[in-house]
C-alpha cells in the first residue's frame, strides 16, 4: 500500500543551456514536466517558450516516406547514435525523396494499367467490330454512340423504331453483344438528327460509354492492350523490387534516425514548460524521491545551472502526481486501481487489499478445481504469449478458485471426485461442505454476508486511516465511515448477532443510547461538527431549520447504504449456488445423450460455465470492491507519474 514520494525539482538557468538540460531531462526517464506558473506567486516577468518543435516536421515527412515504401516502424538501438540537425534533415530529404521517385513511377504504372484495364472491359464488348475507332468516331455527317440498353427495354426496340420512322428518323443500332443483363453495341445518327435520337434512346435507358480514339479496330485494340498489360506488370515487378531493395538496404539506419527523432521530438515538449525571464528560464517537475539522488548528478554536469528540490508533501494543493510501489505479488491488481482512478498523493493505496480480496472473493464464487486450475493456465497463456495485464491477475484468481474448489470438493463439475481424499487423509466419509445440502446452502450465506460485514469494517478502519492521514479529522470523526460510522455499524452488527446467537445480555438501553443513537445523530451534524473541529469560523448552517431538515433525509440514505453494502455480499453465497447448478444441468443434459454425446456435452459444458462464470464472477467481484468497499476509503482522484520516456528501447 505505498504511495512512492515525490519532489518536486526547480531548475534555474540560462536560455542558452535550455536544449541540453531538456535532453538530460527526457534521458532521465524519471523527471515529469509541471506548469511553472502554478508554483510562482509572482509570474509578471516570465514569458512562455512559444518556439515551435523542430523535429515534428522531419519526423512526419520520415513516417510517411516509411509507410510509403511499404516499411514500417520498428523499435531501434540508438543509445549510442549521435547526429547534428543539419545530418537529420540531409538523411531525411535523402530517404523521402528517392522514395517517392520510386512511388511516382509506381504510381505511374498503376495508373497506367488501370486505365488500359478500363479500355479492355470496355472494348469486349465491341470485338466484333470490324472498323478502326477512328473511323466510326470521325465521321462528319454522321455520330456514332456506344454503350448499352437492359435486356428489358432492348425489346421494345422494333416497336420504337417503326413509330420512329413514321416520323421519318431511322434508328440504326449494331449488337455486338449481349451479357444477360444489357444488350451492348452501336446506334447511329445523322448530325441534325442526333439530339431527338438520343431522346429517344435515353427513354430505353440507354448508358453511353466512352470510347477512346485508335487506328485499329476493338480485337486488335485489344490484343495490343494484353501486350501492353504484361509489359507494365513486368515494369510494375521491377519497380517493387527496386523499392524493396532500396528498404532493405536503408531500414537499419532509417530506423535509427526515426528513433532519434522521435525521441528529439518527444523531450522537446519538454521545453514548452518552461517559463524565460530576461535571459534566464525556470523549469520545474517532478521526480520519485528514489531517483532524485542521480537525476540531480545529472544536471549537475552543467555548471550553469541551479537546482532546488522540494517534498511533496509540503506541495499537496499542487496535486503531486502518484506512481505506486507494490511488489511483483501485489503490482498486477494496480490493474484494477488505476482503472477506478490514481490515489490521491496523500492517498491510501488499495493495491494490496484488492490484491488479497479479490482472489479470495473470485475463488469463493467460482470453486471449482479444475476450472479454477484452467482459468490460471489461461491467464497464464495471455500474460505469457500476449503480455496482457489481465492474465496476471487470472493467474491467482484462478488458484484460489481451485483451493476453494479442493474445500468444497468439485473438480470439473464433479461434486464428489474427492471424497476418497476426504476419506483418507482426514478419515471424513465425503467431503465436509455438500453445496447444494440444505444446512450448508443456509451456512454458505450466512458467511458470505459475514464476510462482507469483516470487509466493510476493514474498509471502514483503512477509511478513518486515510482522512487522518490527509488531515480530514472531521471526515475521520463524524463521517458514515469515520469513527462514528465504524461505531453504529459495529454496534448494530453486534446488536443482530447478540440477539440471535450469543445471547451475552451486553446489549441495554446505555448500550443503543450511546453506541447506535449517539453515532447517528453525530453524522446526522457531521458538516457542522467536521467545521468546528477543524477550528473554521463559518461553521454554522444559514438556516438550522433547512440543515436539520437535509441531514436528516441524508441520514436515511446512509442507513440504506449500510444496508445495501451489506446485503451485496449475499451474491458471494449466490454464486457458489448457481455454480453447481449450472453443473447439475450439464450432466443432466450429458447422461440424457449417453455414450459419446455424454463426454462432448461434459467437455463443452465446462468450457461454456468456465467461460461465462469466471466473466459474471470477475464482475460481480470488481463491484463489491469499487462499490461496497472503496466507497468508504478511497476517492481516486489523483493523477498518475508520466515521466517524459521516449520509447523504452531508446533509453
Amino acid at each position: 500500500m505505498a504511495v512512492c514520494k515525490m519532489n518536486l525539482v526547480s531548475i534555474i538557468g540560462p536560455v542558452k543551456k535550455l536544449d541540453e538540460l531538456v535532453n538530460i531531462c527526457g534521458e532521465s526517464g524519471v523527471f515529469q514536466p509541471d506548469n511553472v506558473y502554478s508554483f510562482y506567486s509572482s509570474t509578471e516577468n516570465f514569458s512562455p517558450i512559444t518556439e515551435e518543435n523542430p523535429f515534428s516536421a522531419p519526423l512526419a515527412k520520415l513516417k510517411n516516406a516509411i509507410y510509403s515504401c511499404g516499411g514500417k516502424v520498428e523499435n531501434a538501438d540508438v543509445s549510442g547514435f549521435q547526429v547534428s540537425r543539419s545530418k537529420i534533415d540531409k538523411f531525411v530529404n535523402y530517404f523521402s525523396e528517392k522514395v517517392e521517385a520510386l512511388v511516382d513511377k509506381k504510381r505511374e504504372i498503376h495508373t497506367n494499367i488501370t486505365n488500359l484495364n478500363d479500355e479492355f472491359e470496355k472494348l469486349k464488348h465491341f470485338r466484333g467490330l470490324d472498323k478502326t475507332m477512328d473511323e466510326v468516331l470521325s465521321c462528319e455527317y454522321i455520330k456514332a454512340r456506344f454503350g448499352r440498353i437492359p435486356v428489358e427495354n432492348f425489346a421494345q426496340f422494333e416497336k420504337i423504331s417503326q413509330e420512329s420512322k413514321l416520323r421519318g428518323l431511322d434508328l440504326m443500332f449494331f449488337e455486338f453483344d449481349n451479357d444477360g443483363e444489357n444488350v451492348w453495341g452501336i446506334y447511329f445518327a445523322r448530325v441534325e438528327d442526333l439530339e431527338e435520337i438520343d431522346r429517344i434512346f435515353s427513354k430505353m435507358q440507354f448508358r453511353e460509354v466512352k470510347m477512346r480514339m485508335s487506328e485499329k479496330t476493338p480485337h486488335d485494340r485489344s490484343n495490343e492492350i494484353k501486350i501492353r498489360l504484361s509489359i507494365f506488370a513486368r515494369n510494375l515487378e521491377v519497380i517493387e523490387e527496386e523499392i524493396a531493395k532500396f528498404w532493405s538496404e536503408q531500414k537499419a539506419k532509417c530506423m535509427q534516425f526515426y528513433k532519434k527523432i522521435e525521441k528529439l521530438s518527444t523531450y522537446f515538449e519538454i521545453k514548452s514548460y518552461a517559463a524565460k525571464y530576461g535571459d534566464s528560464f525556470i523549469l520545474v517537475g517532478w521526480v520519485p524521491e528514489d531517483e532524485i539522488k542521480g537525476f540531480k548528478e545529472k544536471i549537475g554536469t552543467i555548471k550553469e545551472l541551479k537546482c532546488s528540490v522540494d517534498n511533496g508533501d509540503d506541495l499537496l494543493k499542487n496535486s503531486p502526481p502518484v506512481k505506486l510501489k507494490n511488489n511483483r505479488l501485489f503490482r498486477p491488481f494496480e490493474f484494477f486501481v488505476s482503472t477506478y482512478g490514481m490515489p490521491c498523493y496523500n492517498e491510501i493505496d488499495p493495491t494490496v487489499f484488492v490484491a488479497m480480496t479479490y482472489p479470495l472473493l473470485f475463488g469463493i464464487m467460482f470453486a471449482d478445481l479444475g476450472q479454477g486450475l484452467l482459468v490460471a493456465l489461461v491467464g497464464w497463456l495471455m500474460f505469457k504469449f500476449k503480455n496482457m495485464k489481465l492474465g496476471k491477475v487470472m493467474i491467482p484468481c484462478g488458484l484460489a478458485s481451485a483451493f476453494f474448489g479442493l474445500i468444497f470438493g468439485s473438480v470439473f463439475g464433479f461434486e464428489h471426485a474427492l471424497d476418497p481424499i476426504y476419506q483418507k487423509v482426514f478419515g471424513l466419509k465425503e467431503k465436509p461442505i455438500d453445496v447444494m445440502g440444505p444446512s450448508s446452502s443456509n451456512m454458505i450465506i450466512y458467511s458470505a454476508v459475514g464476510l462482507g460485514i469483516v470487509l466493510l469494517i476493514i474498509s471502514m478502519i483503512f477509511g478513518i486511516c486515510s482522512n487522518v492521514k490527509r488531515k480530514n479529522i472531521g471526515e475521520a470523526i463524524f463521517g458514515p465511515s469515520g469513527i462514528c460510522g465504524l461505531t453504529f455499524y459495529s454496534s448494530v452488527i453486534f446488536m443482530l448477532l447478540d440477539s440471535m446467537v450469543l445471547h451475552t445480555g451486553v446489549v441495554s438501553v446505555v448500550y443503543v443510547l450511546g453506541l447506535i443513537i449517539l453515532p447517528l445523530i453525530l453524522i446526522m451534524f457531521k458538516d457542522v461538527l467536521a467545521d468546528l473541529v477543524e477550528g473554521k469560523k463559518d461553521w454554522q448552517p444559514e438556516s438550522w431549520v433547512d440543515y436539520i431538515l437535509q441531514s436528516f433525509f441524508e441520514l436515511f440514505e446512509v442507513l440504506l447504504s449500510y444496508a445495501a453494502n451489506t446485503m451485496s455480499f449475499l451474491r458471494v453465497g449466490a454464486f457458489v449456488l448457481v455454480h453447481a447448478g449450472m453443473m447439475m444441468v450439464v450432466f443432466t443434459v450429458a447422461e440424457m445423450l449417453g455414450g459419446v454425446g455424454y463426454f462432448i456435452v461434459l467437455i463443452l459444458g465446462n468450457i461454456l460455465v468456465a467461460a461465462l462464470e469466471a466473466l459474471l464472477s470477475g464482475i460481480q467481484v470488481l463491484r463489491l470492491e469499487f462499490y461496497e468497499m472503496f466507497s468508504k476509503f478511497f476517492e481516486g482522484q489523483g493523477r498518475p507519474f508520466s515521466p517524459v520516456v521516449a520509447d523504452q528501447y531508446t533509453k
